[in-house]
């Protein structure tokens, strides 16, 4: 298929900040494929501070061409123009990872949307308001302005996004009040399309919560459902290649962690 070749969505897994993980981005994908996973979308950050942003890339682009949706995070974009002195952790990893891409790998970073509406469903890597601007949504009121902002469109009743590294689920009561609720792991939960719904679906390469294993979730179309997941890996194995790339040691520590 060409690259960007529309492909039917009847499961889709939603998967975001892989972080140039490439061991935590195939057991994502493997898992999401035994699960039936007829479509992928990426969510954005395929790389920055992790050891392989090269053939991350390589591999997520020979998805665009099965029909993968792909999207732009913030470190993609700050790996395309890494500040010209690095100083905080995240601006130290992009300039890693700028020298590590081709100008070609660079130019798709560079040209990737920040967001995708497929029907009733909205994509986006941070917030559907602003998404330029990296809006994080950690809680019922950041909910409620990517919410409105994604559902201007009458049709859209599914917001997906990542950047927060957390896997939670937002929804809207009969009596418009927003709350907020978190998953279990696993357990699929009914989205049903009379409510409008947001959800975070954590982060590939690269969790924050104390669980290293990695996240993505699949939202079955068919019957309303979400289900998020987490998939164990050889996390370690994953510390030890970015101890061979000199940077910094704190992120082996928070790959070991998970933190």
């Amino acid at each position: 298929m060409m690259e960007g070749t529309a492909v039917p969505i009847m499961k889709l897994a939603l998967l975001s900040d892989i972080h140039a993980n490439l061991r935590a981005l195939d057991a994502c994908v493997a898992h999401a494929s035994r699960s039936g996973a007829t479509r992928f979308a990426l969510l954005g950050d395929l790389v920055g501070y992790g050891p392989q942003p090269a053939l991350v890339v390589r591999r997520i682009r020979e998805m665009a061409g099965a029909g993968a949706i792909v999207l732009k995070g913030n470190h993609d974009e700050m790996a395309v123009s890494p500040p010209a002195t690095a100083q905080a952790l995240g601006e130290i990893g992009a300039a890693w990872t700028n020298a590590q891409l081709t100008p070609a790998d660079l130019a798709y970073l560079d040209g990737l949307p920040l967001t995708n509406t497929q029907g009733a469903v909205h994509l986006v890597h941070a917030s559907a308001d602003s998404p330029h601007r990296w809006h994080y949504v950690t809680n019922e009121q950041q909910a409620a302005a990517s919410m409105d902002a994604a559902c201007e469109d009458p049709a859209v009743r599914y917001v997906f996004g990542g950047h927060v590294h957390e896997q939670t689920l937002y929804f809207m009561t009969a009596t418009h009040k927003l709350m907020r609720f978190v998953p279990t792991p696993g357990v699929p939960i009914p989205l049903p399309g009379s409510r409008r719904w947001l959800a975070t679906v954590g982060s590939v390469g690269q969790p924050r919560d104390g669980n290293p294993q990695a996240m993505y979730a699949m939202f079955d179309l068919a019957r309303a459902e979400l289900t998020f997941h987490r998939v164990p890996y050889d996390h370690f194995a994953v510390a030890t290649d970015l101890r061979a790339t000199g940077l910094p040691e704190f992120f082996a520590k928070r790959m070991e962690e998970g933190r």
